[in-house]
């Protein structure tokens, strides 16, 4: 197979066992920092280990080193320990824990924009014809049912079948049937104790209720007619941590057998049904509207899309026919590691504006990723809601209200945030935002189910609100419903006057939307596709200007129709406090003739260094006079200097359409594991699937995880056409080797729907391994001198062997320590300051052995230094790192150094 030559100063560690492609080193990163504590190798995992309790959550705990992801982590049931496991060595730069865009591992450092006065609370918005917050004329039961659990693919425990049923009484005839599912969190609690994560709980602990922590919106629902079921999923959190897609297909499961569930007992076997539904009425599963909160909401929304398009049957818990129609969705603070949403599916994204969980709000890809991707005409909405935090939407994650310990999750140490910390003028309280919420899943229900056209500004960007929320501040935009594209901005689009076409996702600061220091760039709408970067095919319009009065122009390559629209609907991010905004709004007809529209205004969002809060705000203007086709939109500043960019601009019009009949393709990546063989070449194909009707076009990311270099691609697919060749040739030889993983993730960019987007092939080492002998494991030099194990290798590897040690402390003797060495071979091995002075099995020093693949002889060394200090012989003890499936010497190493 192929070989390449890595000097050891370069080389980066490998990872496997981790969720989703690496991001690529960019090039000009910063050198490596100090390390962070509570790092260690054990058993041959990377672990780090909090001081305190990390609170189990949606966002995926990930390792990094440096600017490069290692991958995710697994939880530990102890609640503070996490480690990843490592398939090959090297040097690490600063090492490093985030979640949800945000580091875990230390206090937010503290940036420039706390600086600049903190925005206002907006302006209280007119209220809007309807109030979905009030409470409808039934009265409702309550109980709970728990059936028989059930075994989900990849999971080694049964996941449990358990549920709170809230419905209506006093109504005729069947109902509208809504579902819960809420998201990662903690599973057992004992009293206020710290108990141990896992599933099934330990003895002695009970399991947490979160699926009781919506009631207060399933009474509101059940008040207005719809009958409603929450459900646990337990079993899922406490076990998703290694599943690729972070358990989402796993709640699509559930999601769906719950659902077959309720269609038996809307039929044949009501008679076999628990009590509870019984005694409440039939459920009308043609009528089914699904609420999803955190890694519930990436959940509902993928078994919205496997009843659709059903997944691989070997993936999918459920093999049952599909018996509802998912008419929308609400989703609560959503995690979507894959980009991957339905956008035939009508739904209403939450963005908590003080979200201290999945704190880079993707979520707003449930909006931005169904752009371009069908024809559907369904409304995809997001509320971004000033002042919550990500876990009070459910009682049980809130301090005070649930029987388990719980905590605000927006925490920033110790200095308070003006913006979200509890007491703030922009921070909600539990009870406001849980009735915020609550109002907002009965709007989108109303709007989706009920068809109730009235609630529809609430949610499309149109700038009213709904009483029932006060004092909730929450602001609107949308794609979908009645509007026509005019502008998307990539590289076909025409602009001048202070404008530019800018990257989303990009390390290069000349092309990119927002400085790539400034953390904001990984933020919102700039999230990128599992660390992709630089990800292609991601624009927006970069505005800048330094007077007032000089046109923006934006012209699109071709002419496009306004014609039957009423206005000029416009997604616009501002930086964060500022305020008074202004650009003139003009059109431009293909005949030349230029239409003045008015003017719009926008403030930006109240944030600092904590929050995400380049948001892009929904702005119109009327279309009177506009001619039908335009050649091109000119913004033109009315203040002297400001920043904004141009999202998308479409044509509106009222009213909600039906989102019709359309079903995308669906395609799946799977995996394969292949042998090396020991001679010639042969080709192997990573498995991806196409299933349902029509064609369209799947951006493909390839990773090679041995040389860490990826491609993207833009794949076509036509009608018919059941997969999409990506081939991968295998050669064969004699050479031990690592396993060599090829890593490809899509997403979809046309006509497309993407179920399971990560998989890849790997190609099995099949050839001895090679024994690793030392010539002397005890060595001594006078101070000054290099300390140097010597290495041999029984034979000749493909890339080279990497392997790795670690200082312990001496059973006897003085320990070497951080100034008995070169203090410059110190800070390059350790990225550590050698003061104060300290033993080196204190410290982060790992001491590397490389053999390269076309030599069979390494070395380790420790270079010292003399000093004029009389003293005793110093010692200082290796002990290798023990991984399994690579060379590993069954040697400890000692060095002695004496007084020179």
């Amino acid at each position: 197979m192929r070989r390449f030559l890595m000097a050891v100063g370069l080389v980066l560690a490998l990872v496997t066992g981790a969720a989703g492609p690496a991001a690529a080193v960019p090039p000009g990163s910063p050198p490596p920092g100090s390390a962070t504590g509570g790092w260690s190798v054990t058993d041959g995992k990377l672990t780090w280990r909090s001081d305190t309790s990390v609170p189990m959550g949606d966002a995926a705990v990930e390792f990094w080193s440096g600017d490069r992801r290692l991958g995710r982590a697994r939880p530990h049931p102890d609640g503070r320990t996490f480690s990843l496991g490592l398939g090959g060595a090297g040097r690490l730069g600063e090492l490093t824990v985030r979640a949800g865009g945000r580091r875990i591992d230390q206090d937010q450092p503290r940036g420039t924009r706390r600086a600049a006065p903190i925005a206002a609370v907006p302006a209280t918005q007119p209220a809007g014809a309807v109030d979905p917050g009030v409470a409808g004329p039934y009265r409702s039961i309550t109980g709970e049912y728990e059936l028989p659990a059930v075994t989900l693919p990849d999971f080694p425990e049964k996941v449990e079948m358990r549920a709170v049923v809230v419905a209506p009484q006093g109504t005729s005839g069947a109902r509208p049937l809504a579902l819960f599912l809420h998201g990662r969190h903690a599973v057992c609690y004992r009293g206020d104790e710290e108990v141990p994560q896992e599933w099934p709980c330990p003895a002695g602990t009970d399991p947490i209720p979160s699926y009781r922590g919506y009631l207060q919106a399933q009474r509101l629902l059940a008040s207005q007619g719809y009958l409603t079921v929450s459900i646990s999923a337990n079993g899922v959190n406490g076990q998703d941590w290694d599943a690729e897609d972070g358990g989402a297909q796993a709640r699509s499961s559930l999601v769906r057998l719950h659902l077959a569930k309720w269609a038996d007992w809307a039929g044949s076997g009501r008679a076999a049904a628990p009590a509870v539904v019984r005694a409440a009425p039939r459920a009308d599963l043609s009528q089914v509207f699904l609420m999803g909160h955190s890694r519930g909401g990436e959940g509902v929304s993928r078994a919205a899309m496997d009843s659709l398009a059903p997944p691989p049957a070997g993936r999918d818990g459920y093999h049952g026919r599909v018996r509802w129609t998912v008419r929308g969705m609400l989703l609560v603070g959503p995690t979507l590691f894959g980009h991957d949403p339905v956008s035939d599916v009508p739904s209403v994204t939450i963005l908590p504006g003080c979200d201290g969980d999945v704190s880079d709000l993707q979520g707003q890809m449930f909006v931005d990723e169904t752009r371009d991707i069908g024809t559907s005409r369904a409304l995809r909405s997001a509320l971004y809601v000033l002042g919550a935090n990500h876990n009070f939407f459910n009682t049980e994650w809130t301090p005070g209200q649930s029987v388990a310990p719980s905590v605000d999750d927006f925490q920033v140490g110790d200095e308070p945030d003006p913006v979200c910390s509890p007491g703030a003028p922009t921070r909600l309280t539990a009870a406001q935002q849980q009735t915020a919420g609550a109002t907002y899943i009965a709007a989108a229900a109303r709007l989706f189910v009920g068809g109730d056209d009235r609630v529809r500004p609430l949610l499309d960007g149109s700038g009213v609100r709904a009483p029932s929320a006060d004092p909730a501040r929450v602001l609107s935009h949308a794609l979908g419903g009645n509007r026509t594209p005019l502008i998307t901005p990539d590289p076909s689009l025409t602009v001048s006057g202070g404008a530019r076409i800018c990257d989303q996702v990009t390390y290069d600061a000349e092309r990119s939307c927002i400085d790539p220091e400034d953390r904001n760039a990984t933020l919102g709408h700039f999230v990128p596709f599992l660390w992709t970067i630089p990800e292609p095919g991601r624009y927006a319009a970069a505005l800048n200007w330094s007077a007032a009065g000089s046109p923006i122009r934006l012209a699109p390559a071709r002419p496009v129709t306004v014609a039957g629209a009423r206005q000029l609907a416009l997604r616009v991010v501002v930086p964060p406090n500022t305020t008074g905004t202004r650009l003139g709004v003009t059109v431009v007809g293909t005949d030349g003739r230029r239409s003045t529209l008015g003017e719009i205004r926008i403030d930006g969002l109240p944030g600092t260094d904590n929050t995400t809060s380049y948001w892009g705000q929904e702005v119109r203007v009327p279309l009177t006079d506009a001619p039908a086709r335009l050649a091109a939109i000119e913004l033109t500043p009315r203040t002297a200097t400001g920043r904004a960019w141009l999202l998308d601009a479409w044509g509106w019009s009222p009213g909600t359409p039906d989102p019709g009949p359309t079903r995308l393709p669906r395609l799946d990546i799977g995996t394969l594991e292949v042998a090396e063989g020991d001679s010639g070449t042969a080709t192997y194909e990573i498995p991806v699937t196409i299933t349902g009707r029509g064609g369209g076009a799947v951006r493909l990311f390839l990773l090679d995880e041995t040389t860490y270099t990826s491609r993207s691609w833009l794949a076509t697919v036509r009608p018919g056409e059941r997969s999409i060749r990506v081939p991968i040739d295998v050669v064969g030889d004699t050479r031990w080797n690592y396993t060599e993983r090829q890593t490809l993730t899509a997403k979809a960019e046309r006509g497309f729907m993407v179920g399971s987007y990560l998989g890849g092939l790997s190609t099995l080492n099949d050839d001895p391994e090679p024994i690793l002998s030392v010539e002397s494991a005890s060595v001594r030099v006078a101070e000054g001198e290099t300390l140097t194990w010597r290495f041999s290798a029984s034979e000749l590897t493909e890339t080279g062997i990497f392997t790795y040690a670690l200082p312990q402390a001496p059973a006897t003797g003085v320990e070497l320590s951080t100034t008995d060495v070169d203090p410059e071979w110190f800070t390059d091995n350790t990225a550590e300051p050698v003061e104060p002075s300290r033993p080196l099995s204190e410290t982060w020093l790992v001491s590397y052995l490389f053999i390269g693949p076309d030599a069979t002889s390494g070395e380790i060394t420790i270079p010292t230094i003399p000093d004029a200090v009389a003293e005793s012989d110093e010692v200082v003890e290796l002990h290798f790192v023990d991984v399994s499936d690579w060379p590993v010497p069954n040697a400890v190493l000692t060095g002695v150094v004496t007084d020179g």
